[in-house]
């Protein structure tokens, strides 16, 4: 690794680019508490916090405690003229479960419940030993970089913001009970926004790299890695 204000154009070593607008910048150290952002763009670049790593592991299986329960239990009622039905996320999705339908449950299920989860779990395996100031995992790299490419589609407050659209609808048909499910899913967005704020991907490369793990040959800001 570069020692701190030294680079080399070649290799990109000592360098961080802009995730936004690619400027390169020169990596320097940072302490708990201190941003780095583009001088371009004004995007921020790292933002190191003290014990980031503990809070997005205990965010991310606080996420995956609600996709679980999102999953099983109820998720509406509707009810007409003294007649009811509820159903949970699990119960629509095996409705679909046969015949020319069967690939639009596999879609609900891997979209909504399943890269959710499985992003929450490559977190887990990624920043657990670097939390306990342990090298990382064999498979770290290929891990963290999974997660981020799954980040765009981790997004609960989509599914809630179609359903209420769709319950706008049906309101005027029938009465509807919102049940633990949907709650839930409004839960695991308050989560998500948690677990983005102490999430810093520059943050988390850096402390792979200081436990001596090639990744790419990709130098980041230096100075990150506190778990």
């Amino acid at each position: 690794m570069q020692s701190e204000g030294t680079y080399d154009l070649t290799t990109g070593a000592g360098l961080v680019a802009c995730p936004r607008c690619d400027a390169l910048h020169v990596e320097h150290d940072l302490e708990p508490g201190e941003t780095a952002r583009c001088v371009r763009c004004n995007v921020v670049l790292a933002r190191p916090r003290a014990g980031a790593f503990t809070r997005i592991i205990a965010l991310s299986v606080a996420s995956l405690v609600l996709l679980i329960g999102a999953m099983f239990f109820p998720f509406l009622e509707i009810s007409r003229m003294g007649f009811g039905n509820q159903t949970s996320l699990f119960g629509v999705a095996m409705a679909f479960s046969e015949g020319p339908l069967m690939p639009l449950t596999v879609a609900l299920m891997v979209t909504i419940l399943g890269l959710p989860m499985l992003r929450s779990v490559l977190l887990v395996y990624t920043l657990l030993p670097l939390s306990r100031n342990r090298p990382p995992l064999a498979h770290a790299v290929w891990a963290f970089r999974l997660s981020e490419t799954l980040r765009p589609w981790s997004m609960a407050e989509i599914f809630v913001i179609g359903t209420a659209l769709a319950l706008v609808k049906v309101a005027g048909l029938a009465a509807i009970s919102l049940g633990p499910a949907f709650w839930a899913f409004c839960a695991l967005i308050l989560v998500n926004a948690a677990s983005n704020v102490f999430t810093s991907a520059t943050t988390i490369w850096d402390a792979i790299e200081d436990g001596g793990m090639r990744t790419d040959d990709r130098m980041p800001l230096r100075g990150q890695g506190l778990g």
